[in-house]
């Protein structure tokens, strides 16, 4: 096994795995891909038959790592460019993660790409397959991933997925052997809910003149999340209910644009608030303001939105799409994608009907309590196991 310049091979106990994981999604805005990182990392991290380290596919940025790190986790590379590598590795198998990482057990790739290796195994999380279903709804750079996942499982890496929803899908578009796919759920992640005896109150947004009710909406501002069907749906909430308002909290993103132009024609305008990026120690707070969550989505590999919701008893109404029934079983309220009147429908009941609502709010609160960092590192810790003694 060939040994990168300057990263020390460490000794392990025999019953240990030496794992690298992909953390650059940790570098950046923290998105859906960045929180499941967090979150894994810090459950793994004690996880005895486990020895992690995190790695940056980065030039510059990687130096900043060590410090977004959880306790147990260690930062030990190379300096990885990621354009010329990721051109790299699309066209063949080198240069192998090892010259950068020294001699390990399993390489975890986080985001749709692992590295080809020498001898470690490979592990490929692919989060959804957004850009085969829908590629109309992708940006270029997420329309490469399909390649690269597939060039990972015909060389025989082994694939996690956030659902089982993905997981067959996985196996359809790309021919993954069964074997070699695992369905393991996220956790829920780090939320900062305000305390009980909080006196602050209100909104950490400013709402419209007269509204006091929120529905929430969260996400990045991209086609396949269906903003413009929700402004259609909170149209016909909003022509009976004045004092409700609806705030949209996530950063631009390719689908921006249309969303301005839906609402600058939109006649409940004036009562939509686009609150942007919210930082964590934030979103917690908008969370259990909220009436309710709405969660519009055309297609998930996951959701963390409704999960949250229900963590923090807000009750959520949420389309039927891809993977989203499989996190929210019959704790919300579902409705088909693109029906802006079933949503509609099912907005009005969540705000109106005290009944539903706290039956709602139960159910999510149950459902919430069984999706756990521990129980995703459990599921990763036996996948790695699995994958190193397949090598």
């Amino acid at each position: 096994m060939c040994k990168a310049p300057g990263v020390p091979a460490e000794p392990l106990h025999q019953s240990q795995l030496a794992v690298a994981v992909d953390a650059t999604a940790l570098l950046g805005v923290r998105t859906g891909v960045g929180r499941f990182v967090e979150g894994a990392l810090g459950a793994l991290a004690g996880v005895s038959t486990v020895t992690l380290s995190a790695f940056a596919v980065s030039w510059r940025r990687r130096r900043r790592l060590p410090g977004l790190l959880p306790p147990g986790v260690v930062a030990r590379q190379r300096a990885m460019p990621a354009r010329p590598l990721h051109a790299a590795w699309g066209r063949g198998s080198l240069p192998p993660a090892e010259w950068f990482l020294g001699p390990v057990d399993v390489v975890h790739g986080t985001n749709f790409v692992v590295p080809p290796t020498r001898r470690a195994a490979r592990v490929v999380t692919v989060h959804d397959l957004t850009p085969v279903r829908f590629p109309e709804l992708c940006d270029p750079a997420s329309l490469a991933f399909p390649g690269l996942v597939r060039r990972a499982v015909a060389a025989g890496a082994w694939v996690h997925t956030p659902s089982a929803f993905v997981a067959g899908e996985v196996m359809e578009a790309f021919g993954a052997p069964a074997e070699r796919v695992r369905a393991v759920h996220h956790g829920i992640p780090r939320l900062w809910l305000p305390s009980p005896d909080d006196s602050s109150g209100g909104a950490p947004v400013a709402l419209p003149a007269g509204c006091r009710r929120i529905v929430l909406a969260i996400g990045t501002v991209e086609p396949r999340k269906d903003y413009p069907g929700l402004v259609a749906a909170f149209e016909q909430v909003a022509a009976a209910r004045p004092d409700v308002a609806l705030v949209v909290a996530g950063p631009d993103g390719w689908g921006s644009e249309q969303l301005r132009q839906v609402l600058a024609a939109s006649p409940a305008r004036h009562q939509v608030v686009r609150a942007g990026y919210v930082p964590e120690q934030q979103l917690g707070a908008l969370l259990a303001s909220a009436a309710v969550l709405a969660y519009p989505s055309r297609y998930e590999g996951f959701g963390f939105p409704p999960l949250e919701a229900m963590q923090a008893g807000v009750p959520v109404v949420a389309t039927a799409a891809g993977a989203v029934g499989e996190v929210v079983g019959d704790a919300g309220l579902l409705v088909p994608p693109g029906d802006p009147d079933a949503l509609a429908d099912a907005l009005a009941c969540a705000l109106d009907d005290d009944d539903r609502r706290a039956s709602l709010v139960a159910a999510g609160r149950r459902r919430a309590a069984a999706f756990t960092w521990e129980a995703c590192a459990g599921g990763l810790s036996r996948l790695y196991a699995e994958a190193a003694a397949d090598r």
